[in-house]
């Protein structure tokens, strides 16, 4: 038994302090929507030397979570697929059938999370401000699917996010009709689905699960949106069912970034938030290329390593980054393997 009683307020988690953290909650979506983080402001030097230990402990513990976060910057893909979402939704608005969506695809830790939820973000901060009455709309649904998924795991997946109480009893065409229903109740206009790559649809069970979304993007009036990791190579294109999915998807492709202008402003931009007593200007900037050979010019490894590099800055008192303090960051182990020789 499923009903379609679906909880659009936040709500508390029962079990402790995490659910705003879960993106694939309605509560956490919408806390993620809702969240814009407070900048800290340096304090003038005499300030800051003046303040007692449990005023500072404060001070440092709100930079040390500004440098956790830093800032999300507006990159190439990620303009390219909020531009290109928004192009579709405007395509898609009074199609009966036959929808467009879209595909982000790319190498791990090279912004296709970021860029699928900012898209998301984007359309949920629009809604919102051109319907400011309408509380009990849901316009964004963000899913992602599970290792080995199955049709029914993909179906739960949308009833967890909206909150849609179900029986364990419960068939899938009983949770799909709910979750169908309240979407329609709801007015969702974009469906977010992430780590599509665990999708193998070289097994009957992924096929299955394909032929799954399908029939929700026909059932929901909506536009999908698929994030994965190098979906090309997942046989997602592949057979009568990928033609199929070729057919109505573009695809906006994710990847490491050149030794070139566009890497040198995204250093300036995450230098320019930090929050260091005694940081140089520049001296990321002026490190380009040395960042580039510790990450591949991958925006994910970037953010590891100059968030780590920041946090242990405060932590160390030493309140700026350096090459030494850059070298003592362990990075992610893809950045540390060596790069595939060139094709």
């Amino acid at each position: 038994m499923v009903t379609r009683a679906a909880r659009t307020a936040l709500a508390v988690d029962p079990d402790g302090e995490h659910e705003h953290l879960q993106l694939t909650t309605l509560a956490g979506w919408h806390g993620f929507v809702a969240e814009v983080p407070a900048v800290p402001d340096l304090l003038p030097e005499a300030t800051w030397a003046a303040l007692e230990n449990d005023k500072r402990a404060r001070y440092d513990d709100d930079r040390i979570d500004h440098h956790s976060r830093l800032l999300v910057v507006q990159t190439p893909a990620i303009r390219q697929v909020i531009n290109s979402g928004r192009r579709l939704i405007q395509m898609n608005k009074n199609a009966h059938y036959g929808r467009c969506g879209l595909m982000v695809s790319g190498p791990a830790r090279t912004g296709k999370t970021t860029a699928l939820t900012q898209l998301g973000k984007t359309i949920e901060v629009i809604h919102r401000r051109r319907y400011p009455r309408s509380t009990g709309d849901i316009p964004v649904i963000y899913i992602t699917v599970p290792p080995a998924a199955t049709p029914k795991m993909i179906a739960m997946e949308f009833a967890r996010f909206f909150d849609l109480p179900v029986s364990r009893r419960g068939n899938i065409t009983d949770i799909a009709d709910a979750v169908c229903g309240v979407s329609l109740d709801a007015h969702v206009t974009l469906v977010a689905v992430d780590e599509l790559h665990n999708l193998n649809t070289t097994t009957r069970a992924g096929a299955e699960v394909s032929d799954t979304l399908k029939y929700f993007s026909k059932r929901i009036p909506a536009t999908f949106v698929y994030a994965g990791i190098s979906l090309e190579r997942t046989g997602l294109l592949s057979g009568t069912r990928g033609e199929q999915i070729a057919g109505r998807f573009s695809m906006v492709r994710t990847g490491p970034f050149g030794q070139d202008q566009q890497w040198a402003a995204l250093i300036a931009a995450l230098e320019a938030s930090l929050r260091l007593h005694r940081h140089q200007p520049e001296t990321l900037t002026k490190l380009g290329r040395y960042l580039h050979q510790r990450t591949h010019g991958m925006i994910g490894s970037l953010l590891w390593l100059i968030r780590g590099a920041a946090i242990n800055a405060v932590l160390d008192g030493t309140e700026k980054i350096t090459r030494k303090s850059l070298d003592a960051v362990e990075a992610d182990i893809t950045s540390q393997s060596p790069l595939p020789p060139a094709t």
